[in-house]
């Protein structure tokens, strides 16, 4: 359950990103924003984090603050959101999406090492991909496949 300020914590963050993302759907002001997703992969499984504002689950990452780079965006969120730190990363793809918010999505393949903590914006858990895929945030669907590639190519080196 958590203390008090924990799930004050938790629920302002529901009333918070529901609304934001309300109103930018509506009124993207600064045009199509920017993130970056990381795709971490462990022992055969994916580290989503349990979304707090009740959408489900998301892949760590978030949106760039202005000016910020791309990577920077990753280390700085994957940090931010599970308290791990990046050791490595490679760039996947780059894909559009409205699903949420108009957004230009860069998605990394992502080494990281640090234990595990939980954030206001939710808690990471290792997920099969058959399990995350369920429950995946419309606008993170599109990287579904190449989650599918990385396993693959890490179950094939073992």
């Amino acid at each position: 359950m958590g203390t008090l300020l924990e799930r004050l914590k938790r629920r302002l963050f529901w009333v918070i990103a529901r609304t934001c993302f309300a109103l930018y759907r509506t009124f993207p002001v600064f045009g199509p924003l920017r993130a970056s997703i990381g795709i971490i992969y462990h022992e055969h499984k994916f580290l989503a984090i349990r979304r707090n504002d009740g959408r489900g689950f998301s892949l760590p990452g978030g949106i760039a603050g202005w000016r910020e780079g791309e990577e920077s965006t990753l280390r700085r969120e994957v940090h931010e959101e599970t308290g791990l730190r990046v050791t490595g990363l490679s760039l996947q793809t780059r894909y559009h999406s409205t699903a949420d918010v108009p957004c230009t999505i860069s998605v990394f393949s992502v080494e990281a090492e640090g234990e595990l903590k939980e954030s206001w914006e939710g808690t990471p858990q290792w997920l099969a991909l058959g399990e995350l895929e369920l429950e995946l945030i419309k606008s993170q669907k599109p990287v579904v496949e190449w989650m599918r590639k990385i396993e693959v190519e890490q179950e094939m080196r073992s």
